[in-house]
């Protein structure tokens, strides 16, 4: 299910780069604008571009964000450029600003799609998602702050109107992304089970969190229990769902919203 919102996520980014920024040379964000570039001064595919400017920055998802979200991140890699290759590039209207702020809006809704169910569309996702973690900064506002040098790359190889519609093009996806992505609010879980240890370990090789542990025992049955506290984004609260779930389908999680943390929040 999460990888055919993916893909279709994909689908719809692709739809807003070659249906509305790409016939008149307006850049998207992150590794795909610079893909786009590439695309346009050379005779290279952008989609091809796309995947092969991806790949280092994929090695250092899976070293920083761990297997699951970097395959979720290789399936959005795949499939949004075989959507760029297959679709045809074609404007759907001859304005240049109605096609700016539909291609932002669009696109954004795409990667907030694609972020929201554990994935990113790769490039600078992965940057943004890695900064976010450490910080309380949204990842729109990143990804809106590291594709400053993609306007610039844009005034420089074209001119600077066309490097005003990119900038407006970038602020409304990452204003899209943030209305839809809110997987950087922070979250305290609580995890009751009688599996402690093995989820402990598995938590600590995949999420990038310290985890606090106490023991209890059931009111009910006596039985002794492990209380695992952690706080986490959203981002990675299915992360950690699914791998309390692997060994304890009994397990109680409670979850609520955090409104500051003041420490240590990121595991050395």
């Amino acid at each position: 299910m999460k990888n055919l919102v993916v893909v279709a996520g994909s689908l719809i980014v692709a739809f807003a780069f070659n249906f509305f920024l790409v016939p008149y040379g307006i850049l998207s964000s992150g590794i795909s604008g610079i893909a786009i570039l590439i695309g346009l001064i050379t005779p290279f595919d952008i989609g091809l571009m796309n995947l092969l400017l991806n790949l280092p920055l994929l090695i250092l998802g899976y070293v920083k964000l761990g297997r699951l979200i970097t395959l979720n991140t290789l399936v959005c890699v795949l499939s949004l450029s075989f959507f760029l290759y297959v679709l045809p590039v074609v404007a759907v209207t001859d304005n240049i600003l109605l096609s700016t702020i539909f291609g932002g809006v669009i696109g954004g809704i795409g990667v907030g799609l694609i972020l929201k169910f554990s994935g990113t569309s790769g490039g600078l996702d992965i940057i943004a998602i890695i900064l976010s973690r450490t910080s309380n900064v949204s990842i729109g506002l990143l990804l809106t702050g590291m594709n400053g040098v993609i306007v610039l790359i844009s005034g420089a190889a074209f001119n600077w109107n066309i490097a005003l519609y990119t900038l407006l093009s970038i602020y409304l996806t990452g204003k899209m992304i943030d209305s839809i992505h809110t997987n950087h609010i922070k979250l305290t879980m609580q995890i009751v089970t009688s599996k402690g240890e093995a989820i402990r370990e598995d938590l600590l090789k995949s999420i990038y969190r310290g985890i606090t542990i106490t023991e209890g025992y059931g009111g009910y049955t006596q039985e002794k229990k492990h209380i695992l506290m952690t706080v986490v984004t959203r981002y990675e609260m299915l992360q950690v769902k699914k791998i309390v779930r692997d060994y304890d389908e009994t397990a109680f999680i409670n979850i609520f919203e955090t409104v500051e943390v003041d420490g240590v929040f990121a595991k050395n």
